[in-house]
């Protein structure tokens, strides 16, 4: 069992930046791939990207390539997710998911995941 928990959402203007956070315990977390989804109201949740168990390779969504930067630190259990030139339409709650089964990659949908945070808001506003 693995729980996440996401901070660093809030309100921002249009062009700032924000780094949200996502601290996993209960185990190992090297041994899992993470990914950002977000979920926008009256939307589906979405794939924003995800960062490799530890090679640390990277996959982004092209509506946020560019601009955001996923990144892990094993030895303090966290994801991070490095978001600049916030737009409005990146307005969402976010969410930080964890996933052991490292034999698939790219991870971007909701369902390979199984392990999810409770999410963050993060409000852009215009």
């Amino acid at each position: 069992q693995v729980q996440l928990v996401e901070s660093g959402g809030g309100l921002v203007q249009a062009g700032g930046s924000l780094r949200l956070s996502c601290v996993a315990s209960g185990r190992t977390f090297s041994r899992y791939v993470m990914g950002w989804f977000r979920q926008a109201p009256g939307k589906e949740r979405e794939f924003v990207a995800a960062i490799s168990r530890s090679i640390e390779t990277t996959y982004y969504a092209d509506s946020v390539k560019g601009r955001f930067t996923v990144s892990r630190d094993n030895a303090k259990s966290t994801v991070y997710l490095q978001m600049i030139s916030l737009k409005p339409e990146d307005t969402a709650v976010y969410y930080c998911a964890a996933d052991g089964d490292g034999s698939s990659w790219p991870k971007r949908h909701g369902y390979e995941y199984d392990y999810w945070g409770q999410g963050t808001q993060v409000t852009v506003s215009s």
